[in-house]
């Protein structure tokens, strides 16, 4: 599991480590991390031209030590800084006795246009708001080179703890960050301006504390959740899951809502409404009521929303259900805000950013500029679970103080029609397996994503086929 802290925390670390260390040594393990990253992106370092941005803080300096290691392995190294008099004047040192030259701003966009390599040492993760004009301006110049870009610690510009990007930002090939992922590495929009991410070790994990404020599931996290039918399991024991899915108009959200329910580990599915006849022609192995929620037969799970229309009926008959419930699509905008409060069994809300903005009331622009703080928002304000779908899914619980959890799968080839309806499929059969709404919802992303890799493999895919490759995905997760 990928972990991520608030600056405030990792802070906090570095002060009690450093009261163990000599005098610098923690810069220096980064500075030699960030070295060691460098040369690797450069392959010869002997030859190569690198040029630093250099701010008046800790980055400046791990930009600076580091630029003094590759100087002294050859490459011609360049400090730029960016405010005049206010540099990490040891780090500087080292860097003129490697040989390496420092400069001002003044004709720097030629430096980048030449250079191999550029470092983003202008601002730390205590930085908010966008950059200078000054900065901004070499930010430009090292985007439009042919230059790879390094940003240290996370890329200049950007928010560490949100992943808010306020204004011009660097937009990195590699960032190299330091002790522990911040949260802003992990969640756009930031985490699109970070390119590929590696973690130095610098001996900060002993000081951390263990609840962080962002986690990411890997494989095996994930394998331990999944479901597996015991010898004794029939499939009332393994769980089944309703679905009060499509209308009349969408009847294709009810069949692709089964379709994301038949991969999920559940035992049986029952569907209820209008669209039966749509289901049972491609899932035969689907019970089917068009009685109502309520008297639809024994479940573990309710999903209820997809393709629902203006009939909010279903969507009130499920609330009021001592079951775990999933509310999706149509059922975020019919469900009653009290009645959601009101449950005492679990709730897990899945919309994406234009149906959090309705429930929110506020932009679909404000939730995708700060997508941590509306999942947050949305749990706190209805009591429930919520996984806020996009280009990071966030999942985040109704108990204060838990960590919100980033999904690392998925492609952009899932923005097609239905792939929410497999996905709260899905997450509505782990739900009735007996999985927690934070644990369904992570694990019910993760495959889901992985089964969009698989479906699209770098082509256009549709809903159908990314529940199709659910299996595939299954089985890479348990492998």
């Amino acid at each position: 599991m990928r972990t991520a802290y608030s600056v405030e925390t990792v802070r906090a670390a570095e002060r009690e480590l450093m009261a163990r260390l000599p005098e610098g040594a923690l810069m220096q393990r980064a500075a030699a991390g960030l070295a060691a990253a460098c040369a690797e992106l450069l392959g010869r370092v002997y030859g190569s031209r690198v040029v630093l941005l250099v701010g008046s803080g800790d980055n400046g300096g791990d930009a600076l030590y580091a630029g003094a290691r590759l100087a002294r392995r050859g490459a011609g190294v360049t400090a730029v800084r960016l405010i005049p008099g206010r540099v990490h004047e040891a780090g500087l040192a080292a860097l003129r006795r490697a040989g390496g030259t420092v400069t001002g701003t003044e004709g720097a966009e030629r430096l980048i246009g030449r250079a191999d390599l550029v470092v983003d040492g202008i601002v730390g993760i205590g930085g908010r708001g966008g950059l200078r004009p000054d900065a901004e301006r070499l930010a430009v110049a090292a985007g439009r080179s042919r230059a790879a870009v390094v940003a240290v610690d996370l890329p200049s510009g950007v928010d560490a703890d949100t992943g808010r990007v306020q204004g011009p930002a660097v937009r990195a090939d590699l960032t190299v960050t330091f002790g522990t992922h911040k949260p802003g590495l992990l969640v756009d929009p930031a985490r699109d301006r970070a390119g590929t991410v590696r973690l130095v070790d610098i001996g900060l994990g002993p000081v951390l504390p263990a609840e962080p404020a962002l986690e990411a599931l890997q494989h095996a996290d994930v394998a331990r959740l999944l479901p597996v039918p015991a010898p004794e399991s029939d499939k009332y024991r393994r769980g089944v899951v309703g679905i009060a899915a499509g209308s009349a108009r969408y009847p294709g959200a009810a069949v692709l809502a089964v379709s994301g329910a038949l991969g999920g580990g559940a035992g049986a599915v029952r569907y209820v409404g209008p669209a039966g006849d749509a289901v049972i022609a491609r899932f035969p192995e689907t019970l089917v009521s068009d009685r109502g929620p309520a008297k639809a037969g024994r479940v573990q799970a309710w999903v209820v929303g997809p393709g629902a229309g203006d009939d909010a009926g279903p969507v009130a008959e499920v609330l009021e259900a001592d079951v775990p419930v999933l509310i999706d699509a149509d059922g975020l905008r019919l469900a009653d805000r009290e009645a959601v409060r009101a449950r005492t069994a679990p709730t897990l809300m899945t919309p994406h950013a234009g149906e959090a903005a309705a429930l929110l009331g506020v932009t679909r622009e404000e939730v995708e500029a700060a997508r941590l703080t509306a999942v947050r928002e949305l749990a706190a304000r209805y009591g429930a679970t919520v996984l806020l779908k996009g280009s990071t899914t966030l999942v985040a619980d109704a108990a204060d103080g838990s960590p919100v959890r980033v999904n690392p799968t998925g492609t952009s080839w899932l923005a097609t029609a239905g792939s929410g309806d497999v996905l709260s499929g899905l997450a509505g059969s782990l739900l009735a397996a007996g999985l927690t709404p934070r644990d369904a919802g992570s694990a019910a992303a993760y495959l889901h994503g992985l089964a969009g890799r698989y479906a699209a493999d770098g082509a256009p895919t549709t809903a159908q086929h990314v529940a199709e490759a659910l299996p595939e995905a299954w089985r890479d997760v348990r492998s």
